[in-house]
Formats: structure tokens, C-alpha cells, sequence
């Protein structure tokens, strides 16, 4: 499996007083988040002027480790629940907080100008040996990434993994996986749903049937110790309706209240 080198993340920012501020809300999500929460930020500033809002995006993975060594975050939303519940067997979560924010779905993409119609049959090992051949499948590194873990788990299930696995681009998260094949490193990728609607420069094939991966939820916790008036007046806005809105806009499902 070929495997991209990790960039450091911009957590160094804790050092640099970015922080300092009482009013500051700093949250940690998800990479596929990104332009949603950009804009859900935007959004909230306009009505609250009392602080500002630093989002820091990479894999759940990476974010919840961080988080595990002291990164001062206030905020983490994950793209699955085992790097969630990673925080809350660490005692690191204000756990009354936790809650499922927004939902998502896999999808196969490839770069907009590619010829090849693929027939996709999922369970097919010749399909899959045949479409990667001469190429690869762009993912996010299925040993930890969540994007990645629900390919892994889908292609686990259809039987097909022996022969993915050798032809995979294992990506720091998946927006990395989206950008490999945005420039044609690879002509297949797995990513989610809301990542291919916000690119211009991919199309999706086909989308994986939900049966093959754990639900694909996003769970929401303000981090334990770090529920000030900021803190939550921003998290309850990410779960209101003007949020949703947002959310949705970005290709993202919403979740039932309870």
C-alpha cells in the first residue's frame, strides 16, 4: 500500500498565544467539514461579535491524538464514532455533550475528464483488478483515517480488499484522497459524498450502499473543562437549524432529533 507522507498540522498554533484569548473558541474537526463549518462560522461572527472562531481540519484520527496530548482544543467533531468514544475512554470529553451532528454517505469518484464509463459491480474482484490495472484508488489511510476505515469495511464485506489493497493511495485524510484524484494521481478515489459535491473538478460514479460500513455519523462533544459561555453558545449553533441549512448545502444529512 502507498503511503503519503504526513504533513505536521498547524497545532504549533497552540503555541503561538492564537489562543490566548478567554473569548477564543477553537474547534477541532473533521477534514470533510471544512467548507460547511467555514461558512457556519461566518454565519455565527455576524451575530456574535464577542470572539473568534479557529477551526483546525485533518482525520479524526490525528485531531483526537492531538487532543489526547494537550492541543487546546474546545470543540471536536468527528467523521465516526471510535475516535469519539478514543476521547471519552480517555476522560476527555464533557461526555453530557456529546451528540450526532450531521450523517454521510461514500461515494466513488474520478476526475471530470476521464473517458473510461466504469460498470461498477462492487463484489466483483475482475472489476475491481480491471479498473485499478493501471492506476490506483485514492483513500484515506484505512489503518486510521475514518473515510478510509469505511472503505476498508465495505470493500471487507464484498470480499474485494486482497485486491483493492495493493492498488490503494492511502491519503492523511480525505480531502488529501479527493485532491489525488483532482489531479489525476489516481482515477478512482472513496470519499464522502459532501466532499465530491463541493469539488469541480471530480464526478461521482457511484455511491456505496450503506449496509456495507457502520453508519457514517458525525458525533459533536465540547472537550471536558472547556464549556465556557463561548464555548457553547457556538456548539449550540452548530446544532440549530440555521446550521443545518448550512450542513445540507454542503451534501450532508441531518440526523433525527431526539
Amino acid at each position: 500500500m502507498l503511503k503519503f507522507k504526513k504533513t505536521a498540522l498547524t497545532l504549533i498554533l497552540a503555541t503561538t498565544g492564537l489562543f490566548a484569548q478567554a473569548d477564543n473558541i477553537t474547534v477541532f474537526a473533521a477534514a470533510s467539514l471544512q467548507n460547511a463549518i467555514d461558512e457556519i462560522k461566518v454565519a455565527y461572527q455576524t451575530e456574535d461579535k464577542k470572539g473568534e472562531i479557529e477551526a483546525l481540519y485533518d482525520s479524526s484520527s490525528n485531531l483526537a491524538r492531538q487532543i489526547e496530548q494537550g492541543a487546546p482544543a474546545d470543540i471536536f467533531i468527528s467523521a465516526n464514532q471510535s475516535w469519539m468514544n478514543y476521547l471519552e475512554e480517555k476522560s476527555l470529553l464533557d461526555n453530557a455533550t456529546r451528540t450526532n451532528i450531521v450523517k454521510n454517505e461514500l461515494a466513488l469518484i474520478t476526475f471530470n475528464e476521464n473517458p473510461i464509463e466504469y460498470k461498477v459491480d462492487f463484489s466483483s474482484n475482475e472489476f475491481w483488478k480491471e479498473a485499478l490495472a493501471k492506476t490506483r484508488i485514492a483513500l484515506g489511510d484505512p489503518d486510521h483515517v475514518p473515510a478510509g476505515l469505511y472503505a476498508k469495511e465495505s470493500f471487507e464485506k464484498l470480499g474485494v480488499w486482497k485486491t483493492v489493497e495493493p492498488r490503494v493511495a492511502a491519503a492523511q485524510n480525505v480531502r488529501a484522497a479527493l485532491l489525488l484524484v483532482e489531479v489525476k494521481e489516481a482515477d478512482l478515489g472513496v470519499v464522502y459524498s459532501s466532499d465530491a459535491s463541493v469539488s469541480q473538478k471530480v464526478k461521482t460514479v457511484t455511491t456505496f450502499p450503506d449496509d456495507l460500513h457502520e453508519p457514517i455519523e458525525y458525533p459533536i462533544a465540547i472537550l471536558k473543562d472547556r464549556a465556557t459561555p463561548a464555548t457553547e453558545g457556538f456548539y449550540h449553533y452548530l446544532l440549530s437549524d440555521d446550521a443545518a441549512t448550512i450542513f445540507k448545502k454542503y451534501g450532508f444529512a441531518i440526523p433525527a432529533k431526539k
